[in-house]
């Protein structure tokens, strides 16, 4: 990626603009990931609508997902009738994991924790990244504070191609207010409270007033709330 691109990517506050640039502009493997959160269904409808077929959307799917999200990934893909690719966890490493330290085994260290986001989500993503030049996310500041130092475009040294961010700096209320205005699919928890949806079992609602990254992983240090996929 040039600075050209670089540079129009940053400026440019049109996302669905810059992604159709992008998609033109650049020879490499292009590639998003989604969770179906909010954010994300704002970026795949951009890519979808826009026909950007150079442009592949990939979910990870843990395992441990809310029917939610599962209903809002059955919805997506009838909406624009498209298919997305999906990587799920290792068979073997994540039968040894549970077999060994039982099924929640979260709840009881951050070590533990970190051990199953790595096995439902990490290596699945390295998998899914492999050969990619370019990496679209639904990253956004608000969502930790470890992400404040995040750039909308940058280098990811660990994964060895560069990270689009284009809706990085967008608030909760920005984003809400252009996926309601286009009709974009989204997934219901939004509406009960959920800010960041993940895996079930670590996800909640959050109350008012309470910080954006409450809802993950509560029961952890709030400085510490990542799984490992943006670090």
């Amino acid at each position: 990626m040039n600075i050209e691109i670089i540079n129009k990517l940053t400026r440019n506050q049109d996302v669905a603009e810059n992604l159709k640039f992008l998609s033109e502009s650049t020879s490499g493997r292009i590639v998003f990931s989604t969770s179906f959160g909010i954010e994300d269904q704002l970026i795949t409808d951009a890519i979808f609508t826009q026909n950007l077929g150079n442009i592949e959307v990939f979910t990870l799917d843990t395992g441990r997902l809310f029917q939610e999200t599962y209903a809002t990934w059955y919805k997506t893909q009838l909406y624009y009738n498209q298919k997305i690719k999906t990587f799920y966890p290792d068979n073997e490493s994540l039968e040894t994991f549970i077999n060994e330290r039982g099924i929640n085994p979260f709840y009881e260290s951050q070590e533990l924790r970190k051990k199953c986001c790595h096995i439902r989500k990490v290596e699945p993503l390295q998998r899914a990244l492999i050969g990619a030049s370019v990496w679209i996310t639904g990253v956004r500041a608000e969502h930790s504070p470890n992400r404040n130092s995040l750039e909308i475009v940058q280098w990811d040294e660990q994964n060895k191609l560069y990270k689009y961010n284009p809706l990085l700096h967008w608030t909760t209320e920005e984003v809400k207010t252009y996926v309601t205005r286009k009709g974009i699919p989204y997934n219901v928890l939004h509406d009960k409270g959920f800010i960041s949806i993940g895996c079930a079992p670590c996800t909640r609602a959050i109350n008012e007033g309470e910080d954006f990254r409450a809802g993950r992983w509560w029961w952890e240090d709030a400085s510490k709330k990542e799984c490992g996929l943006h670090s």
